[in-house]
Parts: C-alpha cells; sequence; structure tokens
C-alpha cells in the first residue's frame, strides 16, 4: 500500500526538497503551506502528478486532512531573522499553536510526526561545538527570542505528546543548511554573501566576521531528516555538517568562487547573533549511519549557479 505523507512548510526552501524527494520514493505526498514565507515555484513542477496534492493553509488553524496518514513532517516556519522580525507573532504561533494542530492529528491519524528544530535553540552557546545535551543559552525576551522559545516549546510539547500519549515522534536539530531555492532576500549569511558578490557590491559582514557557522548541503540534510524519521530513535538529534568557518574566510571563499573583486565591510552585529555554531553530530553517526557528504566548495558552486539563473532573468 502506497505510504501517506504530509509535509507542511510544504513550498518553502526544505519542505520543497522534502516534498520532491518522498515523491521520487513513490510516496503520496501532501503538501501544506500558507505561503507566507514560501513560493508555490519551488514546487509546481509537482503539480501535474498524480502522487501530489497541495493544501493552502495555514496550520495555525485546525488542520483537516482526509483519509489516513503514515507520516507527518512540521517544517513550517519563518526560519530566517528577516523574516521572523517582520513577523513575531505568526513565527509564535505556528511553532505553538500549528504544533499542537499537527500532534493532534497525528494522534488521531495514528501518524508518525518528525518536527523540525533548530540549532537556535542552543542560543548564544557557552559550550562548543554544541551537543543535544546542551540545554542552551536563549535570550527569550530578546529580538531572536520569537523564533527560538517557539523552537523549544515546539520540542517540548512534542515530548509531551509522546511521553503522555505514547505518539510515535522525531525531533531533529537543523543547523544551517544551503542550496537551490533558498531565497535571495533571506537575510542570512549564505545568500546574501552569493547575491551581492553576483551584483558586484561589496560583501557584508555583520561583527569582526570572526564568529563561525557550519553549512550543511540541502541533499545531505534531507537524506538525514529521512534516516532520522524511519529510525527508532525519538529524543533531539542534531543534523547539520559539523566544518566550522569562520564569516571572513567563508566571505574570501565567495568573492574566489565568482571571480571578482568585492571589498569585505563590516557593519554592527545584532542583538544576540550567536557567535559559534558547530553541531555535535556523533548521535547521528552512531544512532542514524549519517553524516554529510557534500564538500562545501561542490555545494557553493551547485548554489551559486542557482543564484545566478534567478538573478539573470
Amino acid at each position: 500500500m502506497q505510504k501517506r505523507i504530509l509535509i507542511t512548510g510544504a513550498a518553502g526552501f526544505l519542505g520543497s526538497h522534502l516534498c520532491e524527494y518522498f515523491v521520487k520514493k513513490d510516496f503520496y505526498v501532501i503538501g501544506m503551506d500558507n505561503l507566507c514565507t514560501g513560493t508555490l515555484k519551488n514546487i509546481e513542477h509537482l503539480f501535474p502528478l498524480k502522487n501530489f496534492e497541495f493544501y493552502h493553509h495555514d496550520v495555525s488553524k485546525y488542520v483537516f486532512v482526509p483519509d489516513r496518514l503514515d507520516y507527518i513532517l512540521h517544517f513550517a516556519s519563518p526560519a530566517s531573522p528577516i523574516d521572523y522580525l517582520r513577523i513575531p507573532i505568526q513565527t509564535l504561533k505556528v511553532g505553538s499553536l500549528g504544533t499542537h494542530n499537527l500532534l493532534g492529528l497525528a494522534k488521531v491519524k495514528n501518524s508518525r510526526i518528525l518536527i523540525a528544530s533548530t540549532s537556535e535553540v542552543y542560543g548564544d552557546p557557552l559550550i562548543h561545538p554544541q551537543s543535544e545535551e546542551y540545554w542552551g543559552n536563549v535570550n527569550p525576551i530578546g529580538p531572536r527570542g520569537v523564533y527560538d522559545e517557539a523552537k523549544r516549546f515546539q520540542e517540548a510539547i512534542t515530548m509531551a505528546y509522546h511521553n503522555f500519549h505514547g505518539l510515535e515522534t522525531r525531533i531533529a536539530r537543523i543547523f544551517n543548511t544551503y542550496g537551490p531555492r533558498m531565497r535571495l532576500d533571506d537575510g542570512r549569511a549564505l545568500p546574501t554573501f552569493l547575491k551581492q558578490a553576483i551584483l558586484g557590491e561589496d560583501l557584508t559582514v555583520f561583527g569582526d566576521g570572526d564568529q563561525t557557522r557550519s553549512f550543511c548541503y540541502v541533499s545531505d540534510l534531507i537524506e538525514g531528516i529521512s534516516q532520522l524519521l524511519f529510525s527508532d530513535y525519538f529524543l533531539p538529534i542534531n543534523l547539520g555538517n559539523p566544518q566550522e568557518i569562520s564569516l571572513n574566510e567563508f566571505a574570501k571563499e565567495i568573492i574566489k568562487l565568482t571571480g571578482n573583486r568585492q571589498k569585505i565591510v563590516y557593519k554592527e552585529l545584532p542583538i544576540d547573533d550567536p557567535k559559534q555554531r558547530q553541531p555535535d553530530i556523533s548521535k547521528a553517526k552512531a544512532l542514524l549511519n549519517w553524516e554529510p557528504l557534500v564538500l562545501r566548495e561542490d555545494g557553493l558552486k551547485r548554489t551559486y549557479d542557482y543564484f545566478l539563473s534567478c538573478l539573470v532573468k
């Protein structure tokens, strides 16, 4: 019997890749998105397929899906500072009300549900690298708190449903991910650098540039999500690339990739911006037999080609 899977945030960056992945695996895929930050362009190539359908719906409101559901992937949420600072209330609602609605749906349908958490639950970390046992250093009332605390609540209610109702749950703590279908106006370092470099603008680094990030290519992350979904592990697990790089060095890599001669200009660091981001993926390696395979050089080239095609249209 063909498996049925609901993917929320389906028109977003990660959601669209997940829809494509499970369609190719011959699942019947139901995509759901309110198009607050996603775009139908990301999934329009799936519309003619018999094993894909799309619901234009906000999961913060009551969610109804007819017939059975085997799996739910909850990826509906603004994910970049430019978005969750613009729509802070909606960000909190999708992490709380939206997650509650989908957990309730999973309970009714007897579905396994995987929720997309984030490395932002660690805040501006005081330990390095970040393991799943670290509880984080988060400012709940700072500008980033609307996203950080929405995700922390999301994890808490998911574990409550697992422990109280015996629901089959999975929690993925996702670190920085990149690849085709990222938005050019995402606001995060990688798309901003690439866009500025392609347009011949100077690259903007916030702070002194010594803060670090770890970038995982999207195909690696999607495979990790799949491995986690079909595993027996229900506690939070880090998914990301542990290869750490400073933003100064990363900006230089982008300039070299594009072949232009921009300068790096510096601006004030935003409040509560994390100084270090590096996942400890020991659990993912041991329990899921997963680790990233795509080299940053290769992933950046693919992403650069995608952005270039978007900007020259």
